[in-house]
């Protein structure tokens, strides 16, 4: 009976250093690509809730303007102050800042910025921002001057 140490030695030879090393190599990429996917879905998903909850509270605004100007609360060449948050009744959630961005004015043709020939309609622009910059909601309203007794519409 022959014995041949040869085959038995390549049996027991085990893994060598380098297959070791490209063993974690593969791993770590592995759980690099996972932890960033982690990372980038729940950076998305926070971008998301706070561009809804913004849109949800734009809307909010808006409507609050709608009232305010139903309300007699119309501004004949009003400046964005004039649909102030404050003056409106609106309160921004925690961790936004609401504003009146913009007033336009219909001249009869066009949108103008100034010099303001009012004649019953504007065109304001409102908007909500969270305080991270991460989301920031905009909304452009046509304001009518509310025809009723006494008025000159």
């Amino acid at each position: 009976m022959s014995l041949d140490l040869r085959s038995e030695v390549d049996r027991d030879r085990g893994e060598t250093l380098l297959e070791l090393l490209i063993a974690l190599a593969i791993m770590a990429i592995a759980v690099v690509a996972v932890v960033g996917g982690l990372v980038a879905s729940i950076a998305v998903s926070d971008i998301h809730r706070k561009q809804s909850t913004a849109g949800a509270a734009v809307r909010d605004y808006a409507e609050n303007v709608e009232k305010h100007v139903a309300g007699a609360g119309y501004t004949a060449c009003a400046a964005p102050s004039a649909y102030a948050p404050a003056t409106v009744g609106f309160t921004a959630p925690s961790g936004y800042a609401a504003s009146a961005v913009s007033v336009r004015y219909w001249s009869g043709t066009a949108w103008i910025a100034g010099p303001c020939t009012d004649v019953g309609l504007q065109e304001l622009t409102v908007q909500v921002a969270s305080s991270d910059n991460r989301a920031t909601e905009r909304l452009v309203l046509v304001l009518r001057k509310p025809c009723g007794q006494g008025s000159t519409c």
